[in-house]
Parts: structure tokens; sequence; C-alpha cells
């Protein structure tokens, strides 16, 4: 399936309903309900549904479930399903709210893609697309309960800066083909990704902000935990102000915990600023913010500059292949788009580049 393609809701319930009996071998009348196929997303592709059943006692029982399918147009030049359902299993036992996914579909034959079924958990999601500063529930909020979800997301962030990494096995996310030290890592990753996702021409944003990060990394050693890399109030899911769940684990890996720090404030300004439009009410400042997370986690802040070109150039690389699967698609979008959005826009502002008009 490509971009913008849409599973028949119908064909994929049959798919599902004899995989999910197999793994429910005590129950009877085992049902796929109320199966919706939302648009095809970049990163992946997301079945909602109902799974019913009952038991040996005749009992009926209805369970919402999510299922994530691995895209076939992937954004990232690896996708590994099977960490994400790794690291969630990791995580379950711990402070840091996440679904509890049920099962994990290695192999292609039912959906043509691997997948996991899990929890489907009740809450808002702030909006990306419309941006949550522009429009949808966030923006019906009171400046109160804005700056209570904030300060809770912020709480949840947090926890995984927390916990002890190495003790829940997550040894294995260290990398040492591409450096010695998780920065270096990263930058290799990044550098491979924006060699893979980009046209001929080079990057006239993110090929010098790669320059700039390797010649001015931190030469201290960093401290280095968990971090969720896609760290943003976009992926968790609230209930009355409160994070249930955080979500989507592509971009998880170790470094040092300000580089989510750095990608929640990016990310914050990028839907508002980057699209021209001031922030809602009631959410907390930057300097706020950073003083909340170094109370809640003990670190320091003080190479936010430095994480913030480095979120900014991740973000960059991202849309690069973001805007290449759009264009497969055959959807409309500006010839420039790689190298002039609002992400482009904040990396230029951050290392005082000549932006494109």
């Amino acid at each position: 399936m490509a971009i913008g393609d849409q599973r028949d809701p119908e064909v994929t319930r049959v798919q599902l309903t004899p995989w999910f009996a197999a793994r429910l071998p005590e129950a009877r009348d085992v049902e796929v309900r109320d199966l919706v196929v939302p648009m095809m997303g970049f990163s992946n592709e997301t079945l909602l549904l109902d799974l019913a059943w009952r038991d040996a006692a005749g009992v009926e029982h209805v369970e919402p479930l999510v299922v994530r399918v691995r895209p076939s147009g992937q954004v990232f030049p690896e996708y590994d399903l099977a960490r994400q359902v790794d690291v969630m299993r990791r995580l379950a036992p711990t402070d840091v709210p996440v679904p509890t996914v049920r099962w994990f579909e290695e192999g292609d034959e039912v959906l043509g893609k691997s997948f996991y079924a899990m929890d489907r958990v009740s809450g808002m999601v702030p909006t990306d697309n419309p941006p949550y500063h522009l429009a949808g529930p966030v923006t019906e909020m009171s400046p109160e309960r804005r700056a209570a979800l904030w300060w809770d997301g912020l709480d949840k962030m947090s926890r995984i800066h927390r916990l002890d990494w190495q003790a829940l096995g997550f040894g294995y996310l260290d990398d040492h083909r591409r450096g010695t030290t998780p920065l270096e890592q990263q930058l290799g990753y990044y550098e491979h990704y924006l060699d893979w996702a980009r046209s001929v021409r080079e990057h006239v944003f993110a090929t010098p902000a790669l320059a700039w990060l390797r010649a001015n990394r931190p030469r201290e050693v960093e401290p280095t935990t968990l971090c969720w890399g896609d760290a943003r109030i976009g992926n968790m899911i609230f209930r009355e102000e409160r994070c249930v769940a955080v979500l989507d684990w592509e971009m998880v890996s170790l470094g040092n915990p300000v580089q989510d720090l750095a990608w929640w404030l990016f990310l914050d300004w990028h839907h508002s600023a980057g699209f021209d439009a001031p922030r809602l009410d009631g959410f907390p400042s930057r300097e706020a913010t950073v003083a909340r997370w170094e109370s809640l986690t003990g670190f320091s802040a003080r190479h936010l500059h430095y994480y913030e070109v480095f979120a900014a150039m991740r973000f960059a690389v991202i849309m690069v292949r973001v805007v290449a699967l759009v264009r497969e698609a055959g959807l409309p979008i500006p010839d420039d788009y790689d190298v002039n959005n609002a992400c482009t826009k904040g990396l230029a502002k951050l290392l005082d580049l000549p932006y494109p008009a």
C-alpha cells in the first residue's frame, strides 16, 4: 500500500478475525467489530477496532484495541516494529504510562506487513495537523487546564529520564557501530538518514547543521539516560489534563536527556511561531519549563541550545523524507518544501542562516 491508500475495512476484518481467535484459544464466537481504518499516516498505519468474544461460561467480553501496522512507505531508513513493542513491554512495570501490548505478529502473511495489537487508551491527543495552537480541543481549554496538561506531560516525560535503563535491559540501544558515545551514534545515524532521504543536491540547512553539531559537541562526559526521541504532548493521551499514555517510540535512544527537553520545546515552537501563530494562553514559558524539568530530573539543561539545533536538524531530515512520500503519493506540495518549511525556518533561526523567501 502507498501513502494515501486506504485498506478495505471488511477485508481487514476478515483477515484479523482468525488471527485474534488463534490468540484466544479458550474463547468462542470471536469477532472483530467496528473496525475503522483512518487515512494512512507516514510513520505507521493505525487500525481501530473492538475485539469481542465469549468465555467458557458464555459471558461476552468486548475490548477496544489499536493495531499498528508497519508502514509501506516508511519515514525512517530502518523501521523496527519489534523494538517498539519491546520498549513498551519493558516500560510496562515502571511509572511511565504506556499502552499494554497484547500481541505482536512478525510475519506479513496476515496484513501484508508486521503489526502489533495493544489496548486502546481513551482520552484526548493534542493535534499535530492542524497544530494544537491553531485548532483542535486544546484551543477550547481554559489557560489553567492548558497549564495542567503541559506540566503533567512534562512530569511523565521526566519519569523516562529517571529510569534505570540498564536494569530495565535497554543496553542494546547502545550501537557502537556508529560511534563510541550516544551523541556520536545519533549524529552518524542522521548523516546516514539524510544521505538516504535527500535528492542529489545538498540540503541547505540540514547539511551545515550536521557540520555545526559535529564541531560544537559538548566536550565533557554527558549523562546517559533512556530518551523518548519524539517527546511532545502530541504523542500523549490525556484524560482530564493528566497524561495516561506515552505513545510512539520509533525514535527511542540512549543519550543526554536534555535532547528530549529540546525536542519538546522545539516542537511547541514549531506548532506556534513556526506557523506565525501565537502560543495559546496558559502554556508555561520556556524558562519555567526548563526550570521544572531540571527540578524533576536533577539534570542540567546547560547544553539546551546545542540540542535544540540537534532537534531542528533531526526534524529537517525527517521532513525531507515526508515530502518525498507526499510527492510519491501524487499529493500537491510546493516544489521546495523539503528545504522551505516551518522546521527549516527554525533551524535557520537557531544557526543564523539565511532563509529562502
